[in-house]
């Protein structure tokens, strides 16, 4: 099968799209202001996961982490970044997910960013999804 997006196959990225599941809310920090609502979707393979935060309906920030590589996009500057994460190295501090961060890109990956969008097209049932896919145009 041909590779794309990364060298994923077409089959591959329908793999990650459809491991996406919702965490429940309860699981989730409540710190935030008021209005304000994060929803988390986490994948079969280990580090994959999209975090929104959505206020008045609105996608105000998102992340979305996948095999070390990440893109987030903010209603403030309403543009995409691309950026590593630590979450591939095998230091002490990195098996603790709250100790996550991200280097960002120089130039924006868009193989990266073109990934994401698949992935995302994957879930065009879910509103969220739809949402994000918007963000793209």
């Amino acid at each position: 099968m041909k590779k794309s997006n990364n060298l994923l196959t077409k089959n591959e990225i329908e793999l990650l799209g459809t491991s996406l599941n919702e965490i429940e809310q309860k699981l989730l920090k409540q710190a935030h202001p008021e209005g304000l609502k994060r929803i988390w979707f986490q994948g079969d393979e280990p580090y994959f996961d999209i975090f929104f935060d959505v206020k008045n309906d609105e996608i105000i920030w998102f992340q979305f982490t996948l095999r070390g590589k990440s893109l987030s996009w903010n209603s403030k500057l309403r543009k995409f970044q691309t950026g590593l994460t630590n979450e591939l190295q095998l230091d002490d501090v990195s098996f603790y997910a709250a100790t996550k961060t991200i280097e960002n890109d120089e130039k924006l990956d868009v193989d990266f960013i073109n990934l994401v969008k698949s992935i995302l097209q994957i879930r065009s049932e879910d509103k969220i999804f739809v949402q994000a896919l918007l963000l793209f145009d």
